[in-house]
């Protein structure tokens, strides 16, 4: 089993999740995140005063798949997400140990 996590741009949300639940993904959890990469945040102006906005928001993406699925799932991800422009995101994918469904008491692969 694999974690996939995606920091992507919010209003690219429901173009990957549609696009993943297409594939056959039942299940994610998304969170508001902010934060700042090579973008180094951006100057607002509010009320005739400039702001320095250190932390861009984004949209975190947390989905659990088996090994034969991450392919599919990342190229899925990376395909909807990308805009071309600086701060379309990242993608990380790291190995799961244990998925356990707290209703059933399933565990690994069934559990998700």
């Amino acid at each position: 089993m694999k974690k996939i996590e995606a920091i992507i741009k919010p209003f690219k949300l429901d173009e990957v999740k549609d696009a993943l639940n297409e594939i056959g993904i039942q299940g994610m959890t998304v969170t508001e995140v902010k934060g700042f990469g090579r973008q180094k945040g951006h100057v607002e102006l509010y009320r005739g005063a400039e702001y320095d906005i250190a932390f861009i928001p984004k949209v975190k993406l947390e989905i659990v798949v088996s090994d034969s699925m991450v392919e599919k799932v990342v190229s899925t991800i990376k395909e909807k997400a990308k805009t071309g422009k600086i701060g379309d995101g990242k993608i990380f994918v790291s190995s799961l140990e244990e998925a356990i469904r707290i209703r059933t008491g399933e565990t690994g692969e069934t559990a998700i």
